[in-house]
C-alpha cells in the first residue's frame, strides 16, 4: 500500500530537518487544521506495515501485513500556539517497526495522526512561581521544548532550567535554539551535557551520567533553581534506566510523585 492509498491517512509531511542519521525532526499537518493541545503533552503517528523503511534499519524478522496501521505516541515539540503544523523529534530504532517507516518519509508524504493529544505530563499541575527542573536525555527533550517555546513568551518570572544528555553533542538536539533562549530569558538555564567525551573531545561541557550529575549539584552550580521540593517542580522524560535512578535519587529528597488525582513534586513520562 503506497503512501498515498491508505483511508486512515489524515496528515502531510511539511517539514523534516535531520539533525545526523540517527535523529529526525519531523513537522506534520493535520488535514483537519488546528490541533489543539498543552505543551507536555503527546499525539499518536502511525504508517500502514506497507511503507518502505530506510536502509540503515535492521531486516524485519517477520514484516507487519500491508494493511496494519503501525502506532507509537511521540510528545509534540512544537509551541502550542503554531498553528501551522506539530514538530516532532524523533530516534530511529533501528529494529523497530515504526521509526524505520517514518524516518523513510519525505516532504509532501502522508500518515496517519491520532484524533488528539493526550497526557498529563504538563506545567498545569506545578503550583504558580515554583522554578521548573527539566531533565531529559535524547528525544525525551521534545516535551520541554514546546513548554520552553509556549511558555518563555509570557513566563518571565517562573524559573526554568533544562539539564538535557546525550552521547555526543551532534546528538544534542534544539542545542543551538536553547543556548539562544539561554541568553535573551534571564529566567531559563540550559546545561547540556555528554556520556562519550571520548568521542567528542571538542566538548567543552559537562560530561558523565544525569544521574551522577545531579548528585554533585550541577543545577545548583549552574543556576538559581535547588532541587527542593518546596521550590522546584521536577520533570523527567527519555532512558528508563536514566528516570529510575534520578527519580530514586529525588524521592529520598523528599519529592513525591505527581499521579493523577495524586498531585507532587515529580512528574515523569513513561510511555516508552
Amino acid at each position: 500500500m503506497s503512501t498515498h492509498d491508505s483511508p486512515q491517512y489524515n496528515a502531510t509531511v511539511v517539514g523534516r530537518e535531520a539533525i545526523n542519521p540517527q535523529l529526525l525532526i519531523l513537522r506534520v499537518r493535520p488535514d483537519a487544521g488546528d490541533y489543539g493541545f498543552t505543551p507536555g503533552q503527546f499525539a499518536v503517528l502511525g504508517l500502514s506495515g506497507g511503507e518502505p523503511r530506510v536502509p540503515d534499519a535492521e531486516p524485519e524478522e517477520t514484516a507487519p501485513g500491508p494493511g496494519k496501521l503501525i502506532k507509537r505516541a511521540y510528545s509534540i515539540a512544537s509551541s502550542s500556539v503554531e498553528r501551522a503544523y506539530l514538530e516532532f523529534y524523533l530516534t530511529l530504532v533501528s529494529t523497530g517497526e515504526l521509526t524505520p517507516r517514518l524516518f523513510a518519509l519525505q516532504h509532501g508524504s502522508r500518515l496517519f495522526l491520532g484524533p488528539k493529544a493526550s497526557g498529563l505530563f504538563t506545567l498545569d499541575r506545578v503550583a504558580p512561581g515554583k522554578a521548573v527542573a527539566l531533565i531529559s536525555t535524547g528525544t525525551g527533550l521534545a516535551p520541554y521544548v514546546s513548554m520552553l517555546r509556549t511558555m518563555l513568551i509570557t513566563e518571565t518570572a517562573r524559573r526554568f532550567v533544562v539539564l538535557h544528555g546525550a552521547r555526543c553533542s551532534w546528538d544534542l538536539g534544539y542545542r543551538g535554539e536553547l543556548e539562544s533562549l539561554a541568553r535573551i530569558r534571564p529566567n531559563f538555564t540550559y546545561i547540556p551535557s555528554i556520556t562519550r567525551p571520548e568521542q567528542d573531545p571538542h566538548f567543552r561541557g559537562h560530561t558523565g551520567r544525569i544521574q551522577r550529575l545531579l548528585e554533585h549539584g550541577v543545577i545548583e552550580q549552574e543556576s538559581d533553581v535547588r532541587l527542593d521540593p518546596a521550590e522546584t517542580d521536577v520533570f523527567l522524560c527519555g532512558n528508563p534506566d536514566m528516570i529510575d535512578q534520578v527519580k530514586t535519587l529525588l524521592l529520598a529528597r523528599g519529592f513525591t510523585r505527581d499521579q493523577g488525582k495524586q498531585s507532587g513534586s515529580l512528574h515523569v513520562e513513561e510511555y516508552w
